[in-house]
């Protein structure tokens, strides 16, 4: 697949033995392109943040595999993994995952640190992505003084201040509202995914489903289907 992101072939991944062997993901393959948003939609317990923890190097499965870019993930050994979970992958979280203890800059720097770089440089980096979300004159305020929408647009700057090539969303307009949920995602849209970059998104969200290019359906652990964008 010469323009493959990502490519899940045959994932299965389950939760005890024998006949109290339940299936939360059963036989799962789907490809997901650079450029493209893909949105993962289904029920509760349809197995899609148990997917998208397989793909994002999270949660081992126990059969099949993930290809990133060509490169196959679960091959690698665990410190190849969190490296990869460093360099190469963004999250984004419905519950913002912001230390209030810090700044807004302090926030969006951490990927950074944790790559050990240095303070100057990965505030200086920090800035530059607060600019990107239109937040560049909230660094120095503390997460508790922004509103909903101002902190997923910190939580949306944390993830693309290392520069990663695969942004996971999980859930983000679960705690927006509306009209706040539909401007981050179509600022995402608009802003964020390049050509050189994917973006994974799991929602339960119909307000947002026309920023997708693609939405693939799941269900008991299976995909059940797909749907171009803009359709739905």
């Amino acid at each position: 697949m010469p323009n493959a992101a990502i490519l899940a072939d045959k994932l299965n991944k389950w939760f005890g033995a024998g006949e109290a062997r339940t299936y939360a993901v059963k036989e799962v393959s789907f490809e997901a392109n650079w450029g493209e948003m893909l949105y993962i939609v289904g029920p509760s317990g349809s197995g899609k943040t148990t997917l998208l923890s397989m793909i994002s190097g999270i949660l081992r499965p126990n059969s099949g595999s993930v290809a990133i870019d060509g490169r196959d993930l679960w091959s690698q050994s665990d410190d190849e993994i969190a490296d990869f979970r460093l360099n190469t992958i963004g999250f984004v979280f419905q519950d913002y995952h912001l230390f209030p203890r810090l700044t807004t800059a302090e926030n969006v720097a951490i990927p950074l640190i944790l790559q050990k770089r240095n303070w100057a440089e990965a505030l200086g980096a920090a800035a530059q992505c607060l600019k990107i979300v239109d937040l560049a004159d909230k660094a120095q305020l503390p997460p508790t003084k922004l509103s909903g929408g101002e902190q997923q647009r910190v939580a949306i700057a944390r993830a693309i201040v290392h520069q990663p090539e695969i942004l996971v969303f999980d859930e983000p307009t679960a705690s927006l509202d509306g009209e706040t949920g539909r401007k981050i995602v179509s600022f995402v849209k608009a802003e964020i995914l390049t050509s050189k970059r994917c973006i994974i998104m799991v929602t339960h969200d119909s307000r947002i489903f026309e920023y997708s290019d693609r939405i693939m359906e799941m269900e008991d652990g299976r995909i059940t289907g797909f749907q171009q964008g803009q359709t739905v």
